[in-house]
């Protein structure tokens, strides 16, 4: 049966980047929070605000490859005191589903329109970066000061590459990944607010620290199907609790609806340099010109992935982190919070 979904946005200006952008990022949230096949969609009907004009919002759906439904863009009626900015959708789409059981989707300002419909009212805060950069050690101690949830997204990825690794399967071997990601029994457990990592009840926070798995966890990172599953955990997470979530596409794609988000980076040669620092720590042996090499070869991976890769968030706060301190950046990261919690 056809059933209707709908949900807005709002942009930030009156630009052809930016209406697609935001739209892009409304509909990639309807298909992905309703779980629909985009072949099951029959139509969209986009509406807009007078404000917004450089562009139709129809353009985004053919970019993510909707090219068989029925597109329409039309111009709201303006009512004074309404929302401005605005993008609108009613998508149709084939479903066994109750009208009931579909999840309408506001964004950013457009939340004001449907406070009943928005599910997360706390708040959500993203720390996006390369290796290196400081993300977990910053994010960790966000979390303990201000009493978030801190989600560590890429002990996720480990832990389906570690789960690899043990049984001898080739992260090359996307059929194979994808059934150890669909069947993985993997649990995130909160323990003295840590985050513990456990595969089939048993405690593999610690084994996945190593460069094999993280270099497993950049292989498998690339694969759809496995940052479909992880997402979803991810954002069911963030549904329940009050978040700082680090990682490479938080902002971008995770979490594109979070109230804070920064982008940490720093100097190549210095982020070797912290992780020899982390090696030496824990008594492992390290090479700095091979631990530089390893980096800026992850560094590539990321950013050159199809999907979902490492970028900077269009409206994240871009910290350089090469001479600063922890508490520095913290303080810095910390400020902002706040201001988004008041």
């Amino acid at each position: 049966m056809i059933k209707c979904i709908r949900g807005a946005i709002t942009a930030e200006s009156n630009t052809r980047e930016d209406i697609l952008l935001n739209t892009r990022q409304l509909l990639k949230e309807i298909i992905e929070q309703n779980e629909i096949n985009i072949d099951a969609i029959t139509a969209i009907l986009f509406t807009a605000t007078k404000d917004l004009d450089a562009a139709y919002p129809a353009v985004a759906a053919r970019e993510l490859g909707i090219v068989n439904a029925s597109l329409m863009c039309a111009q709201e009626m303006y009512v004074q005191g309404s929302l401005e900015m605005c993008i609108r959708v009613q998508m149709s789409i084939e479903t066994d589903k109750k009208q009931s059981e579909l999840k309408f989707v506001y964004l950013k300002d457009a939340k004001k329109l449907r406070p009943d419909k928005v599910e997360h009212k706390g708040v959500a805060v993203a720390v996006d970066g390369p290796a290196g950069s400081g993300k977990s050690t910053v994010a960790k101690a966000l979390a303990a000061e201000l009493g978030l949830v801190y989600v560590d997204t890429g002990a996720m990825y480990r832990g389906i590459g570690y789960q690899c690794i043990k049984n001898g399967i080739s992260t090359d071997n996307t059929e194979d990944v994808c059934s150890i990601a669909k069947n993985i029994n993997m649990e995130i457990c909160y323990i003295d607010g840590k985050q513990r990592i456990f595969i089939d009840a048993v405690d593999i926070t610690e084994e996945i620290r190593s460069q094999e798995a993280a270099d497993a966890a950049s292989a498998v990172a690339k694969i759809p199907e496995v940052r479909k599953t992880l997402v979803k955990l991810q954002r069911e997470i963030a549904k329940n609790n009050n978040v700082i979530m680090d990682g490479r596409d938080i902002g971008s794609n995770v979490l594109p609806d979070a109230q804070v988000k920064v982008y940490l980076d720093a100097d190549v040669s210095e982020r070797a340099k912290r992780r020899c620092g982390e090696l030496a720590e824990k008594g492992e042996e390290h090479d700095f010109y091979k631990v530089l090499d390893e980096i800026m070869m992850r560094d590539k991976q990321d950013r050159e992935r199809k999907v979902n890769p490492l970028v900077v968030a269009e409206d994240a706060v871009i910290i350089d982190t090469t001479n600063m301190k922890i508490a520095q950046v913290k303080d810095k990261i910390a400020a902002l919070i706040r201001d988004a919690m008041l």
